[in-house]
């Protein structure tokens, strides 16, 4: 019975190692290949944002070009949101519909003092904005419903500030911002698969988790502090 027994023992430790080791395996994989497909991103959001972080000190030139223009409205005037940003991809020949748009419905505002009853109750007509392009180049639509021009704003960007506006999404379309979103979700599984790794392969465990829960306090109390 005791050799049976021993027997029994000694396969359920060998199948226990072998699904231990076949988990690492898998887990070695695929944070290889996470950390494959992130490799680029990574790379360029590393950089912009050690700019970002340190832009006071570094100062690099944004190489930023602004220009102002109106430009008239036809008649009839577009009466929606949706109109008006479809004539305005035509009048500024923009490859594609607004990236993303303000719209700000007509109220009342206080001019005077809110003592004065006298005051006339006077209302601030609705606000549109709209804005187009990319990271390089942003063009921005400002209408104020009953005016007969849209104010439009383009703003050039040199490469320091393209790469800002990357990091940051301004001005990027949907398959970009998704395409980031992949990257944020390959930087959770690439933190959570180091530590599994580590727990998985290193029998020094308690160092691990000492300098994992000294970064995670670090991080809350940096995070609280800035609150």
């Amino acid at each position: 019975m005791s050799t049976e027994g021993s027997t029994l023992d000694h396969a359920a430790r060998v199948r226990a190692h072998q699904r231990r080791t076949a988990v690492v395996q898998w887990i070695r994989r695929t944070h290889g290949w996470f950390g494959l497909w992130g490799a680029v991103l990574g790379l360029l959001f590393g950089f912009s944002g050690i700019w970002l972080n340190h832009r006071n000190v570094l100062k690099l030139p944004q190489a930023q070009e602004r220009t102002r223009a109106q430009l008239a409205l036809p008649d009839p005037v577009p009466d929606t949101p949706e109109a008006m940003g479809q004539w305005l991809q035509g009048a500024l020949r923009m490859s594609g519909p607004p990236n993303s748009s303000r719209i700000e419905a007509a109220k009342p505002v206080a001019w005077a003092d809110k003592s004065d009853k006298t005051a006339p109750a006077l209302t601030q007509p609705a606000h549109w904005v709209f804005n187009f392009g990319g990271p390089n180049e942003i063009v921005q639509a400002e209408y104020w419903q009953g005016n007969r021009s849209v104010g439009v704003s383009t703003t050039h960007n040199g490469f320091v500030a393209t790469l800002t506006n990357m990091h940051k999404g301004g001005g990027m379309p949907l398959p970009w911002i998704l395409l980031v979103d992949t990257l944020a979700g390959s930087l959770i599984f690439l933190s959570l698969s180091g530590v599994a790794l580590w727990m998985l392969t290193h029998r020094r465990r308690r160092v691990g988790l000492v300098l994992f829960g000294a970064s995670l306090l670090a991080m809350l109390t940096l995070a609280v502090g800035a609150l």
